[in-house]
């Protein structure tokens, strides 16, 4: 429990990191950035607090409520409210130049920021009706799980805030339209992710599937290419494992339904 507590503490670091002035900097992060890492850190814990339990056979209902309560801020409030106010700054500029646009692209975000929590929310509360204490039922996940969801977001922002400043020069044409891609794409994805957390799609379970017990050793060498590529440039790992892991189970239904068919 005071693992769980831990995660609803790292979402609301995050929200007031976030609310921070945007140029404010901590040496080399940004506050976006910071705050972006802070919902990872809340990840962790979230990962780390059911298997603890469930290690120690100490699981209960009052677990899982507690979980699904700061679930809701770390990986449903956290992530649409850091949305919004990096999207505030681009407002600014886009409202000198096109008014007209800039009202219906505000209006559009809140609407995604809003329908991103509701979503969570919906997701998380449907999870503790259907969830099982056993161990085995923790193979995969109906619907996207709420943390992978807010990891496509906070990782977009922490490659934005940290990544492309070293890769392109601000002032160049290039780095405008990789800026405008991400901002642009933020709310859409935020969108595409809310909507996959109430599906019935289904999400494996990475440890469960793909760590836990005896696994080849190209597994292994796969883990350990994953962690070199994160130690490298972690930013860019984050945004690979979060978006391909969510763009997956997509992709296999279609692949299923269509193509196979």
């Amino acid at each position: 429990s005071l693992i769980t507590i831990l995660n609803g503490v790292c979402g609301f670091s995050a929200i007031i990191f976030a609310g921070k002035y945007p140029n404010e900097r901590i040496g080399h992060f940004s506050y976006f950035a910071i705050a972006g890492y802070i919902v990872v850190l809340a990840m962790v814990a979230d990962m780390l607090d059911g298997r603890l339990a469930r290690m120690s056979k100490s699981t209960s209902s009052f677990g899982g409520q507690l979980d699904s309560l700061c679930d809701v801020i770390s990986f449903g409030v956290a992530p649409a409210f850091l949305m919004l106010k990096i999207l505030e700054g681009k407002m600014v500029g886009l409202a000198e130049t096109n008014p007209v646009f800039a009202g219906f692209f505000h209006r559009f975000i809140w609407l995604a920021g809003a329908a991103y929590i509701s979503c969570a929310a919906i997701r998380l509360a449907r999870f503790n009706v259907e969830n099982e204490e056993d161990e085995a039922a923790h193979m995969s996940f109906m619907g996207l799980p709420s943390p992978a969801a807010a990891g496509v977001i906070v990782s977009l922002i922490i490659f934005h805030q940290q990544t492309l400043p070293d890769l392109l020069d601000k002032s160049t044409g290039a780095y405008a339209v990789c800026e405008n891609m991400i901002m642009y794409a933020l709310p859409f994805l935020s969108l595409g992710v809310a909507i996959l957390m109430v599906s019935r799609i289904r999400y494996p379970h990475v440890l469960n599937q793909y760590v836990k017990g005896r696994k080849p050793f190209a597994q292994f060498i796969r883990i350990l290419l994953l962690l070199a590529f994160a130690i490298w440039e972690l930013p860019a790992a984050l945004v690979v494992v979060f978006c391909s892991f969510a763009a997956s189970s997509v992709a296999k239904r279609l692949y299923y339904r269509l193509i196979k068919k």
